[in-house]
């Protein structure tokens, strides 16, 4: 009803949630830093926090997240008293704050799209992309944390459906169908004799 879909995500992939392990890398350091030694308190910190990350400017959107959800500047604390402007009908703040809202998320969109641009070519300078076809043969990585000599891939494992970067590969030997990234698989070359 408020226009937003369910997007699933590949298991032990976080790059598939890319917003939420952002938002983890600068919440969890942040927190790091205010709890007391017996590790009790951290939920005592939690608005201040919050409050930190929700009225600082974000690099990627070029304004903090209290401004694209508000339309204004946050009103912090030790601030000074704020101009304020007249309303010359009661009804014109409505229209006005839409108007502002609509610039913000196009201009945070716009800013949003240059980093994202900027960050792939980046990320592509030295990386492969391998696609694989169905009935292909892969090894598929393991995602626990595994000792230094244990095996790191399982398989060999069929590809049972593509749809490029996620695959749903089947173990052949216990038929156990599973969802993985590109990422995690490697080719099984057969040597025809």
């Amino acid at each position: 009803m408020i226009g937003f879909d369910h997007i699933k995500s590949t298991p032990y992939h976080p790059q598939t949630n890319g917003q939420v392990e952002r938002f983890n890398a600068t919440f969890h350091p942040q927190l790091a830093k205010l709890y007391d030694e017996n590790l009790n308190n951290w939920d005592e910190y939690l608005p201040a926090v919050l409050y930190a990350y929700n009225t600082g400017q974000h690099a990627t959107t070029g304004y903090s997240p209290f401004q694209l959800m508000f339309g204004r500047e946050p009103t912090l604390p030790l601030a000074q008293k704020q101009p304020t402007f007249t309303l010359t009908k009661p009804n014109d703040y409505w229209p006005r704050m839409m108007r502002l809202l609509k610039m913000y998320h196009q201009a945070a969109r716009q800013n949003i799209q240059i980093q994202q641009q900027v960050t792939k070519a980046r990320f592509d300078l030295h990386r492969s992309d391998p696609i694989y076809k169905a009935n292909d043969l892969v090894l598929w990585r393991k995602p626990s944390h595994i000792s230094k000599f244990e095996e790191r891939y399982s398989g060999p494992h069929i590809i049972i459906q593509e749809h490029h970067p996620s695959y749903i590969i089947q173990d052949r030997e216990t038929a156990i169908k599973r969802k993985v990234h590109t990422a995690d698989l490697q080719p099984v070359f057969e040597r025809c004799i």
